[in-house]
């Protein structure tokens, strides 16, 4: 059963973030992610996160596909405008991938080449417009197209926003992601399981499933980190004493994030798991939640 099937079905699923490597071989990078093998349920293949110069993740999950994983490439609006847009998601039907994940994308003065000039030809309702156009035999330029192309399109949303006000404004934007195509949301990673249940109730009413971003604690200082620079990221002050206090930081970070994964299990329809360096560990996590 595929991606899309098993959320249709009303399956809760895993998927997990791989970044592409930096550099031409993928060997490493594919040996690494055989950790999550009959763990999760798709990779989602990242598009330059935080403006770090990598491979395309469409050649990436070409190479995961081939070694019998389901990708989820993801494509921001960043860096390429509708001409390479469109032809990108054009060639990734061609190669079979149905899984599209579309970003805004971060600004590239945050990344390793900031002196990189962003495009932002589209933004990401635009993008999902576009998908859909190509989905009905058009291009954005209203040319017929030799072939349809068929995607499972997904966006993503921040749940929990520091104000009513940017709530509000983010329900606004997931409706209108709805409305333009999007069939399954990503959220910023998720640690106040209360905020995240109210936003729910009121997602509910979409009716499009909701993946819950889970990202592990490595230290009291990335919980702060997260606090001070991430909008839309809230790590409560209960689980910062609780990791200060723990004698077994791994242990503790593993117990808390498989926590969150119970707990999320009652609420959304499944979890994307953010590994952020710690792919050894994730496997711990996942089991440790007994999904």
């Amino acid at each position: 059963m595929v991606f899309q099937e098993k959320l249709q079905r009303g399956n809760f699923v895993i998927t997990c973030e791989v970044n592409p490597p930096k550099g031409a071989d993928v060997a490493e990078r594919l040996r690494e992610v055989e950790v999550f093998r009959g763990r999760v349920d798709a990779l989602s293949v990242t598009d330059g996160k935080s403006s770090v110069m990598s491979m395309t993740p469409l050649a990436f999950s070409h190479f995961l596909r081939e070694k019998g994983w389901e990708p989820i490439l993801n494509i921001s609006c960043r860096d390429r405008n509708r001409l390479a847009l469109q032809a990108d998601l054009l060639g990734a039907a061609a190669l079979g991938i149905q899984n599209v994940l579309v970003v805004t994308g971060d600004y590239a003065s945050m990344g390793d080449h900031p002196q990189a000039k962003p495009v932002f030809d589209l933004d990401s309702i635009q993008l999902l417009q576009a998908i859909q156009s190509l989905q009905g035999g058009q291009d954005l330029g209203k040319n017929v197209l030799k072939g349809r192309p068929a995607f499972f399109a997904g966006a993503t949303v921040s749940p929990i926003p520091n104000t009513e006000a940017a709530l509000e404004l983010q329900l606004v934007k997931m409706e209108k992601k709805v409305q333009a195509g999007a069939r399954f949301f990503q959220t910023q990673p998720v640690f106040d399981l209360g905020a995240f249940e109210r936003f729910m109730k009121r997602a509910s009413g979409f009716g499009v499933p909701v993946l819950a971003s889970v990202l592990p604690l490595k230290s009291v200082s990335m919980a702060r980190f997260l606090n001070k620079n991430m909008p839309g990221v809230f790590v409560p002050e209960g689980l910062i004493d609780e990791l200060g206090s723990a004698g077994d930081r791994v242990k503790a970070s593993v117990e808390m994030s498989a926590r969150i994964i119970r707990g999320l299990k009652g609420i959304c329809r499944g979890v994307h798991f953010i590994p952020a360096g710690w792919e050894k560990t994730a496997p711990a996590i996942i089991e440790a939640a007994k999904l």
